[in-house]
């Protein structure tokens, strides 16, 4: 009986993995369509609409850090889940009625409900193992490959939609995943219940008012990003600041902690983070540089066929949803065979993976046809390349949290991880934007740009790469299990 308990998984991760999948489903239709759908429907010109994207993004992963204080005192993860899945659906309806009103309004809901609610589903994951199980890493990447199911239906639905220009169609294909992830939810309704929060050792009269408390801040939230993402420039800098100040926070916090085995883990955190920065900087790169690139400079007739926008980022989602599993059970066994596949390899790894997929991409702008069009195998490799960097990082990064955080940081922690992928949106859209106004038949005029941009970005990943690997020893001392007295 001890051995099967060993080898099952915690009751509620299963059905965190349906859950998301159609949780997923909204977030894959706006961040594959967002920029595309702002310049041709909307008449947006490519430096704002790149501008709302890279809020979008901001805000998006910026709230997680909130959304993990919130629902672990305020709401209670599985209630923030279900409300900001509501807000989500809402969003998509009301830019599914087209406009440019209805779409900062419907942005503005949908990013509270993502913004805050995407925390709580990995905050509900992780309290389901305790920190020493070795078994959480396998939970997130089957979660991953969860996630990444979602963003493969939405990406292909956003295509197909895509190419026939019924964006009214694809909003409300949205707004019906969503949907499906509240359904699936309440009929888990127990098994989700929280774990280990501070919220628990509240009363009823102060869990009533702190509830309260939290749905107005859902409520209020959304009117404030409806105005930020008027004033998308400014608000990206805003977003910067922030950053920089949480960062010092948690420096701050790392340098008085007393029990020296979690700062040496606090630390090592501090330095992965600054780490994946790099790497998120780049693949935010997705839906804003890299999909104008695509868009008006690769040929994207393959076999006869046009292959859609989103569907060259469902080469991500299918590395991701295929590799999840098969990298856990690779990894299982390059551990039983004594390999030591950590955190820090697979971080320095993932940085080196990713600059080389942009490094393909100068390389493929060499090669291009006269017209300026660039081969479609060169962003295929790309995104290849990309992917496999994704799985080292992301799925390893949630759980690493776990390991690392201690208990009464473990939500802030977490959203401060998410918020590192706001931040690189911000940067990413900064990139994006120094790409000149572009269109068909402009291909020859802007290559010289993106060469420029891809090669900047890759050599800095790879470099950055590489200097985390000679530093995998220091990493690997920090990071411990072994008890310490607290410093005096």
């Amino acid at each position: 009986m001890a051995k099967f308990k060993q080898t099952s998984i915690p009751e509620g991760s299963a059905a965190l993995f349906f859950i998301q999948i159609f949780a997923t489903l909204g977030f894959a239709v706006l961040y594959s369509t967002l920029v595309l759908y702002a310049t041709k429907k909307l008449s947006f010109s490519v430096k704002d609409a790149t501008a709302i994207m890279g809020v979008f993004g901001a805000f998006n992963y910026g709230l997680h850090l909130f959304g993990g204080y919130l629902g672990g005192r305020f709401i209670s993860n599985r209630n923030l889940f279900v409300g900001g899945m509501l807000l989500q659906v809402l969003g998509c309806g009301c830019i599914s009625l087209g406009g440019a009103e209805q779409m900062y309004w419907g942005l503005g809901l949908f990013l509270t409900g993502s913004g805050l609610n995407v925390t709580c589903i990995n905050m509900m994951l992780t309290q389901r193992f305790k920190p020493e199980d070795d078994r959480r890493e396998s939970a997130f990447l089957w979660n991953y490959a969860g996630m990444n199911l979602g963003f493969f239906v939405g990406f292909t639905a956003a295509g197909h939609f895509q190419l026939q220009e019924n964006y009214s169609g694809l909003f409300i294909f949205a707004t019906v995943g969503n949907f499906m992830a509240i359904v699936l939810a309440l009929l888990n309704w127990q098994r989700l219940k929280d774990l280990n929060t501070p919220l628990l050792e509240a009363g009823k009269e102060e869990f009533n008012q702190r509830l309260l408390v939290g749905i107005a801040v859902l409520v209020g939230l959304v009117p404030v990003i409806y105005f930020m993402l008027h004033k998308a420039e400014l608000t990206g800098n805003l977003v910067l600041i922030i950053s920089i100040m949480i960062g010092l926070i948690l420096v701050f916090l790392t340098a008085k902690h007393e029990d020296r085995r979690e700062q040496r883990n606090m630390i090592a955190y501090l330095l992965l983070t600054l780490g994946s920065l790099v790497f998120w900087t780049l693949y935010q790169m997705a839906p804003m540089g890299l999909q104008l690139f695509a868009v008006n400079n690769v040929d994207r007739m393959v076999w006869g066929v046009e292959v859609a926008p989103q569907w060259i980022q469902n080469i991500n989602s299918f590395v991701i949803m295929v590799g999840g599993p098969l990298m856990a059970m690779f990894f299982q066994s390059l551990r039983k065979k004594g390999w030591n596949v950590d955190v820090p390899a697979q971080f320095s790894t993932s940085l080196i993976l990713i600059g080389i997929g942009f490094l393909v991409l100068p390389l493929g702008i060499t090669f291009a046809a006269q017209n300026g069009m660039v081969a479609f195998k060169w962003i295929f490799v790309s995104y290849l390349l990309q992917s496999i960097a994704e799985l080292l990082i992301s799925p390893v990064g949630y759980a690493m949290i776990g390991k690392l955080a201690p208990a009464r940081y473990q939500g802030v922690m977490m959203g401060t991880w998410m918020l590192t992928t706001g931040t690189a949106s911000i940067l990413a859209s900064y990139f994006s934007g120094l790409i000149p106004e572009a269109g068909e038949g402009m291909a020859v005029a802007t290559n010289p740009t993106y060469h420029h941009i891809f090669s900047m970005l890759g050599w800095g990943s790879v470099g950055v790469g590489v200097l985390m690997v000679v530093v995998i020893p220091f990493l690997r001392q920090l990071i411990s299990n072994t008890s310490e007295p607290s410093a005096v």
